[in-house]
């Protein structure tokens, strides 16, 4: 019998590294890979470079080829060479043309972002999914099973409206086993750490200054550590820490895992790396509840989350029947309805 062909979408390089890892419990399978894409005038902008500070291009396209060339994996770059029995992607805030009608699984890449504006602008008038982020992860309901992190998380997307006979808790690789990076060779203990992120890059409002003096105060004298995000303008950044921070040391390369397990204290702002410092058991600052945080922190399960959603694959490969897509008329005649009732209740 000939072998089905799955396609792995990634994007940044811990999208990839979940993909890789969901596809060695699938070695029976053509698994090929793409980095992330899109369609129409987003995927002419890309390729013009205009879109670089996201997973669409840049640093972050970059990482992510690297690294299948390195591991050598088989690449089919925008998916288009084969036929798809299958396909796995991290983020649904973009849906291409050519994988709308193959059966799809979506896996939750980490943390989402806090709900705003631009998140009800998506949720109640069908505004692009992209320009909210991955607040609005789930909301396509063009896949077929959603793998998430925790219980948490499935009441989360199911409060936002996401169907719950797809929600599978599965854990999500490289958050479900933190423990592993106890074992380090990284050279600093009882330290507080800081995770910087990507928000100026990315067109969010940070004031650097005052997250950084913030930073000094909690530290209160003790080594001062700060990773940067591998998407930040580095040399911006470290020049701030050093005028604001002088005492404190600067990391732009290195496992911040590894260095989360060696710290006291970690602060951070929306970065999916506080949950490996809930999990270790660490002092951990963040601009989201901590309470809420711990009740969605992923699931540690001795790193068998890959092969969880691999399980996942499996039983919607060998499940023939395909749910359905809405035509295009109907989902309008559907929105125009929801948008009625939803004005009758307010008036």
């Amino acid at each position: 019998m000939e072998s089905k062909n799955i396609l792995f979408i990634c994007g940044s390089l811990n999208q990839t590294t979940m993909m890789h890892a969901i596809s060695k419990h699938l070695e029976d399978y053509n698994c090929f890979f793409t980095p992330y894409y899109a369609d129409g005038y987003i995927d002419v902008l890309a390729r013009k470079g205009y879109l670089d500070f996201s997973i669409l291009g840049g640093s972050f396209k970059g990482a992510s080829m690297n690294y299948l060339w390195k591991e050598n994996l088989r690449v089919d770059y925008y998916g288009n060479s084969y036929n798809y029995d299958l396909v796995v992607t991290c983020s649904d805030l973009l849906v291409p043309k050519n994988i709308q009608n193959k059966k799809l699984i979506l896996v939750q890449e980490g943390m989402t972002d806090p709900k705003n504006f631009a998140y009800y602008l998506v949720k109640w008038f069908k505004f692009p999914r992209y320009i909210a982020s991955t607040s609005t992860n789930g909301l396509s309901d063009a896949y077929d099973v959603f793998c998430v992190a925790s219980e948490g998380y499935k009441q989360l997307f199911v409060q936002n409206g996401i169907k719950e006979e797809k929600i599978r808790v599965t854990g999500i690789p490289n958050f479900d086993n933190c423990q592993q990076y106890a074992n380090n060779e990284f050279p600093y203990r009882n330290f507080v750490l800081v995770a910087t992120s990507d928000s100026r890059e990315t067109f969010k409002y940070e004031n650097r200054k005052k997250f950084i003096e913030y930073s000094v105060k909690i530290a209160n004298g003790k080594q001062l550590i700060f990773k940067l995000h591998p998407n930040e303008n580095h040399e911006k950044a470290t020049g701030e820490i050093n005028k604001y921070a002088p005492e404190a040391l600067v990391y732009t390369q290195g496992n911040i895992h590894e260095m989360i397990a060696n710290c006291d204290v970690l602060i951070t702002k929306y970065s999916t790396v506080v949950y490996t410092g809930i999990a270790l058991g660490k002092e951990v600052y963040s601009y989201f509840e901590i309470d809420d945080l711990k009740q969605m922190t992923p699931i540690q399960n001795g790193g068998t989350s890959a092969f969880n959603i691999a399980q996942e694959c499996l039983k919607l490969l060998n499940n023939k029947k395909l749910t359905k897509k809405e035509p295009k008329t109907v989902k309008l005649k559907n929105r125009i309805k929801n948008y009625v009732s939803s004005l009758a209740g307010v008036l």
